[in-house]
């Protein structure tokens, strides 16, 4: 039997050298990057296993390297050549940019199926791995999409869509404003046919929109280019196409009056607001119009980044209460690493409100909620104050202007849960929280303010309907401001005494402040 003390030797002795021997293995087993295969695609570390869409590539370049110069074979290829064929000329192109040229006219004349199996593999690496990509096969593939959309190749506007999502708010290095600008300048080259692409067009002008409002708030030399060809092409959009904006929706709104201080947007925004007909669009009569339209969360998706996606629906679906916030640190650190990163916060915030709506399954299991990670994103606002406000905004946006024919109460229901469930541990965020609402019900619109009082009504309505809020028991807690009491009475008109809808809230356990349970040892789970 060995001692204590001779198995904490033995544990050290083994965890030390766990790591060298699995590089050893690693390296044995050819998984590695060596010096032997050098990564032409991506960053990588030294010893970080190989990518495998890379080594794909690579292997099929290897094998019919032979077969890539001119004069090329007009035989007909078998279907484990013609895939061949794709991974090896994709790699051509992206590694060796002298060659590009022949590399492409050699896919021309072999391809059969549209580009299609083409596309499938840039639209993988794009997606999955853009981020790792050398700054030079970045270059080779906005190169290769040019001659794509000249090719009218199938899915190129797929392709397209996936890089604007890779351009991180927030983020000022030269290769992030370096796509932004390349992308315009892609768009611009090809604008007939985009214009044969309605969400590619809906898509651009939302993504640059919400670009702007950040890029025009730096004042380097270096981004100056870039907000003058941001600035000149949404313009242009909205001017000679703004019936193709219009399937936007109501968040085309949201982003106008984020830009509509920049001199050359005001006149823009003052014929929205009071002439309509400036647009040339038929039946377009007035903003309300837009308003009534829900906003798709393809577009919502935009301006977060496949990796920020993935990430947030794993800590919304796998993660529970109590070790959420080792993955919250690790989330911020990742993606809200400094200032600027913050104006991630609204668009964030509407993604999870939006576009994350979890099963009946994660609803009733000890899953985090979105309430929680919404109000713990808001906390993340701590030097601008705009970017909380933004953000607070892009949560109550749905409010506003709720039709209960087209929108969806889930995207209502994380904002309620915050407000119930901060009460009363974080009273101050329910109090913050209301006092928003309804200085932003007051003052949104207000030539049309019936349309918002109508909407916030509707809302607090469904969410009644729902089971989701006592408005009663709300409007009575003693722990809200007595003016936020007031006007929360204003909704309780419209909510009758109700027992099926009582029983409904108990069966579901949603905590409801009331003054008998204020001194009561209840408190909601915390939203750090």
């Amino acid at each position: 039997y060995w001692s204590k003390k001779s198995l904490s030797v033995f544990h050290l002795c083994i965890c030390g050298l766990l790591p060298f021997f699995f590089m050893v293995l690693m390296r044995s087993n050819g998984k590695t990057c060596s010096s032997d295969h050098q990564s032409k695609l991506f960053h990588v570390h030294p010893y970080e296993p190989q990518n495998d869409t890379e080594t794909s590539l690579r292997e099929a370049f290897s094998l019919v390297h032979s077969r890539l110069k001119p004069p090329f074979s007009p035989s007909l290829l078998s279907q484990t050549d013609y895939i061949l064929l794709n991974r090896a000329l994709l790699y051509g192109i992206l590694t060796q940019s002298p060659l590009a040229r022949i590399h492409y006219t050699h896919l021309c004349a072999i391809v059969t199926d549209g580009y299609k199996f083409f596309i499938g593999l840039l639209l993988k690496m794009v997606n999955d791995t853009y981020m790792k990509l050398l700054q030079p096969v970045k270059a080779q593939v906005l190169w290769v999409c040019d001659r794509l959309i000249d090719a009218e190749a199938a899915g190129i506007d797929e392709l397209l869509v996936y890089l604007l999502r890779q351009i991180i708010g927030g983020d000022y290095s030269s290769e992030n404003l370096w796509l932004s600008n390349e992308l315009i300048l892609v768009l611009r080259r090809n604008w007939e046919w985009v214009l044969g692409h309605e969400f590619l067009v809906g898509a651009s002008v939302y993504s640059f929109l919400r670009l702007l409002a950040d890029h025009y708030r730096l004042a380097s030399q270096s981004v100056d280019a870039l907000k003058q060809n941001e600035l000149g092409f949404c313009i242009m959009v909205l001017r000679k196409h703004f019936g193709m904006c219009l399937s936007i929706g109501r968040d085309l709104v949201r982003l106008l009056q984020d830009v509509a201080i920049i001199p050359e947007f005001q006149t823009l925004w003052m014929d929205l607001l009071t002439n309509p007909s400036a647009f040339g669009v038929l039946g377009f009569s007035d903003i309300s119009h837009i308003y009534r339209i829900r906003t798709s969360t393809r577009y919502l998706s935009l301006r977060i980044t496949p990796e920020m996606e993935s990430n947030l629906r794993f800590l919304l679906t796998n993660v529970k209460w109590g070790n959420q916030k080792r993955y919250q640190l690790w989330f911020k650190s990742k993606f809200l690493c400094s200032t600027e990163r913050e104006t991630l916060v609204p668009d964030l915030v509407r993604f999870i409100c939006c576009a994350v709506h979890p099963s009946p399954e994660t609803l009733h299991s000890n899953v985090i909620s979105r309430w929680a990670i919404i109000g713990w994103l808001l906390k993340c606002c701590i030097h601008r104050h705009y970017y909380e406000a933004n953000a607070k905004l892009a949560m109550f946006y749905d409010w506003l202007f709720f039709d209960e024919r087209v929108d969806d109460f889930m995207s209502l229901e994380p904002v309620i849960l915050l407000i119930a469930n901060s009460i009363p541990q974080y009273v101050d965020i329910t109090n913050t929280l209301l006092e928003f609402l309804f200085l932003v019900m007051d003052n949104y619109d207000v030539s049309r303010k019936d349309i918002i009082v109508s909407g916030v009504s509707n809302s607090f309505g469904v969410l009644v309907k729902k089971g989701l809020v006592d408005l009663m028991k709300l409007s009575s807690c003693s722990l809200l401001l007595p003016f936020l009491r007031d006007r929360l009475r204003f909704f309780c008109q419209g909510q009758s005494l109700y027992d099926s809808e009582y029983l409904l809230l108990k069966k579901r356990r949603v905590f409801v402040p009331s003054d008998e349970n204020k001194s009561a040892n209840v408190h909601p789970k915390p939203v750090d």
